[in-house]
């Protein structure tokens, strides 16, 4: 992934309505969810779900299909996941990263 897909995707990522979409999209697995169910569940109008929508498609965060008269939106997870390659390229100077939560924390947690 480029810099200029990353940032794509990510400021397609930074607003509410679309956030709560993407991850809704991810719950549903690879067989996504059609628009209607995907608006009922967060309560956001089609109106308004449609420049989402199109907004997640555009930054590839999303695929549509066509299933009869229904378009099926799923989550993109190789674009998920090159974004998260991307974000996480040499991390930690090229060193194996440590865990977030290390044996100083179970001990603080059992001295409370």
């Amino acid at each position: 992934m480029n810099t200029k897909t990353a940032i794509s995707a990510l400021a397609a990522l930074a607003q509410d309505s679309r956030l709560a979409v993407f991850r809704l999209l991810v719950q549903a697995g690879p067989e996504g969810m059609a628009a209607s169910k995907i608006s009922e569940s967060l309560g956001i109008p089609p109106s308004s779900l449609s420049f989402h929508l199109k907004e997640l498609t555009h930054a590839e965060l999303v695929i549509p299909r066509q299933e009869g008269r229904f378009v099926i939106y799923a989550a993109n997870f190789g674009t998920m996941n090159a974004l998260m390659s991307f974000l996480m390229e040499n991390c930690c100077g090229g060193n194996p990263c440590s865990p977030v939560c290390t044996t100083d924390c179970a001990t603080s947690d059992t001295n409370s």
